[in-house]
């Protein structure tokens, strides 16, 4: 027995003796592994240096574990300054994506409305060039300036015009140029057409077409500079809440999940995905917070942008508007006569023109211009290359991949090569399984964040002030939907919106009878509506006989533009 104990303890004594030395030899192995730290952060620009040749004590450390260490305080300091750039650059390519996105979607809107609008004034001009010659030529200033209104309401909104205020204007001027030309018998003073002017509301002159282009223009104006707007807005809210600082905290918390292991000699370990989706939840909280408003935006732009499909639609508003101001100058024509005998009754008989003359030739009452029926087919070129619809059905998709951007930012930089999958990764302290639970989103979450301390009574004033724009911008957008301009508090405009549910495209809108006057209109007497196609033998039948009273107006007016 006694030898068997000796020899049993020698045997002890040698494995004990060849354990020491193992240890001796990993530790060992471990000081030459700040070779592998040396090249990973020389790699990332900074001195070589800096790193000892083999490991030190790591007690002065603030961040990383405090024992064996490749890191010093110097190293810890530089690579602190490297996780704050690491961890801002995925968030701002994905915010510089977004905004380059928009940005772009709200050029091709611009553009595409405002050559609508350019390309609307030049094909009124070259229809009533040749179709009412020398009488537009004399008053194309009354549309040119019309064109110049809606323009500036498109761009700058009710601060510059009060679209109402300006097409009263715009009918009431071209009243009294018409009701002096089909009267060029009479002279008439400036307190005169003044009290036609009073009238013009009973005497209806241009038939429903006032009221339909008023409802008709002010919906898709407001619906298009709203949605354009907002279109504007969403890169310079992304813009300004990207550029948001990254707190000390939370700083430190990216040093210590992406550098850590870099001071044991783990340099090709990354973080457990957990483990980084509690870091950068802490660190993008106040963002996060921005979400529910953010998408209550984007669901305010996608319903505008089914109105601008629909009955709101700019485009086929502006196309035909040519044919429907030369409706409302027909239904003056054709009514002239019954127009000017109640001017006549309501204001007093004028006195006769001593200039007006009767004698005319034959050449003198030609009249060779042609009306031009609107065909839906004839769009205009756009330098966008493209319909409303198709810029709303693309512009549809992205503002639906935009939602939910900024709650699920840490989701999106949490992935692919920047985790390491299953439990083979870094937990903050070694390669082992992260057992803390993922937190949630957004600010008041925080208080429980195991990883980042995070003061959830400081929310960010940069991020607030962004969530009151967008807050002011919905409501925007929603009273445009409505068909409401809501940047000017009046009750013209109020009461405009009341009919917003469907435009005025839909049958109830196209009356069969028009109010002319004060008195009953004749039941019988159908309603052309120059708009459809299908009112082609409308057309030519008023054409003709604008045509004839077009002849007789410019016999009269023969004597005075010799």
């Amino acid at each position: 027995l006694s030898w068997v104990s000796t020899r049993t303890l020698l045997v002890l004594c040698v494995v004990c003796t060849l354990v020491v030395l193992s240890a001796s030899v990993t530790a060992e192995q471990k000081l030459k592994n700040c070779n592998e730290v040396r090249a990973a952060y020389s790699s990332k620009g900074f001195n070589v240096n800096d790193v000892p040749n083999k490991g030190v004590n790591g007690a002065p450390l603030k961040v990383c574990p405090q024992g064996f260490s490749c890191c010093t305080v110097e190293m810890e300091e530089k690579l602190s300054q490297q996780s704050h750039t690491e961890i801002k650059a995925p968030v701002s390519r994905l915010s510089t994506n977004l905004q380059s996105t928009f940005k772009q979607k709200h050029d091709h809107f611009d553009n595409f409305f405002r050559e609508l609008l350019k390309n609307a004034e030049v094909s009124l001009h070259n229809m009533f060039v040749r179709t009412y010659g020398m009488m537009y030529v004399q008053n194309a200033e009354l549309f040119k300036n019309f064109f110049e209104a809606l323009t500036r309401y498109y761009v700058s909104g009710s601060a510059a015009v009060n679209l109402d205020s300006m097409l009263s204007d715009f009918w009431a001027d071209l009243l009294e140029r018409m009701f002096r030309l089909v009267n060029v018998q009479y002279e008439f003073s400036d307190a005169y057409m003044e009290c036609v002017s009073r009238h013009t509301e009973q005497l209806q002159p241009f038939g429903d077409v006032p009221r339909k282009l008023r409802i008709q223009l002010t919906r898709a104006f407001v619906a298009a500079r709203t949605f354009v707007r907002g279109l504007a807005l969403m890169p310079e809210v992304v813009n300004r809440v990207s550029t948001v600082s990254a707190s000390p905290s939370c700083v430190r918390a990216a040093m210590k999940m992406l550098y850590c292991p870099y001071c044991s000699g783990q340099v090709a370990l990354k973080p457990c995905q957990n483990y980084c989706l509690n870091v950068m939840r802490g660190c993008l909280a106040n963002q996060a917070d921005l979400d529910t408003e953010w998408n209550n935006f984007l669901d305010a732009m996608l319903s505008l942008a089914e109105r601008l499909e629909g009955p709101f639609n700019f485009e086929s508003v502006m196309d035909p508007i040519d044919v429907k101001i030369s409706e409302a100058i027909m239904n003056m024509q054709e009514n002239s006569m019954q127009v000017s005998q109640k001017v006549f009754q309501g204001c007093g008989m004028p006195k006769p023109s001593m200039a007006f003359r009767s004698t005319r030739s034959v050449k003198e009452t030609s009249f060779t211009g042609r009306f031009r029926p609107y065909s839906p087919d004839a769009r205009p070129t756009t330098a966008a290359g493209t319909s409303l619809d198709r810029l709303t059905n693309d512009v549809k998709k992205k503002l639906k991949h935009a939602k939910k951007f900024w709650s699920t930012l840490p989701e999106t930089v949490c992935a692919g090569e920047r985790i390491a999958p299953g439990d083979e990764c870094w937990n903050g302290t070694a390669k082992s399984r992260y057992e803390s639970v993922v937190i949630g989103n957004g600010l008041a979450n925080q208080v429980s964040n195991p990883d980042v301390d995070v003061d959830i009574t400081k929310p960010d004033i940069m991020i607030r002030s962004q969530i009151a724009v967008l807050k002011e911008m919905t409501s925007w957008l929603k009273a445009a939907h409505s068909g409401n301009d809501i940047s000017v508090e009046n009750d013209e405009e109020a009461s405009g919106g009341e009919e917003s549910g469907s435009g005025c495209d839909s049958p109830s809108c196209d009356s069969n009878e028009d109010i002319y006057f004060s008195t009953p209109p004749n039941p019988g007497k159908p309603r052309v509506n120059l708009v459809h196609s299908n009112t082609s033998a409308g057309v030519a039948s008023q054409g003709s006989m604008a045509l004839a009273l077009c002849g007789l107006i410019l016999a009269l007016l023969a004597p005075h533009l010799r």
